[in-house]
């Protein structure tokens, strides 16, 4: 089984390095009951995925490519609204690459800092720019902006 091991953080922009060019996504999520349904359109790719319940930082996931025409009917037809709008950037540090999120849209403002590791205990070395750890703060969790945008805190 695919599992997920994140840390979440938040940034102090007046940190951060010069930027790459960044990923352009646009997300969804369809309600379920019992795991966390997204579709993910990024430049020319689409994927679905799906998330199982989190047991301390690890959960179940599974991602499939999909054909970018079936990501946008997804996103029109069956995704809860406003869509999650981001820029991301992909950027190396220490032996992990870190993904900078900065949201757009509804959720404008807010900016996260994640880190995918191997094992929960896995040791990783912070950049400059990394502040406070969120990663057990359901509030920045991409599922619950949907329904609470960041610009509503």
């Amino acid at each position: 089984m695919a599992q997920e091991i994140e840390r979440k953080f938040l940034v102090d922009t007046t940190k951060l390095p010069p930027l790459p060019r960044p990923l352009i996504i646009k997300q969804g999520y369809i309600p379920a009951q019992n795991a966390t349904v997204r579709i993910r359109r990024t430049d020319d790719q689409a994927y679905l995925t799906i998330k199982g319940r989190a047991t301390g930082l690890t959960r179940s996931e599974f991602e499939y490519p999909i054909p970018p025409s079936d990501a946008e009917a997804m996103l029109a037809e069956l995704c809860e609204k406003p869509y999650i709008e981001k820029k991301r950037y992909l950027i190396k540090h220490q032996g992990h690459t870190w993904e900078l999120d900065i949201f757009e849209g509804e959720n404008e403002g807010l900016i996260i800092a994640e880190i995918e590791l191997s094992s929960e205990d896995e040791t990783f070395e912070k950049p400059e720019w990394v502040t406070q750890e969120v990663s057990d703060d359901p509030r920045y969790r991409n599922s619950y902006l949907i329904g609470h945008p960041y610009k509503t805190w």
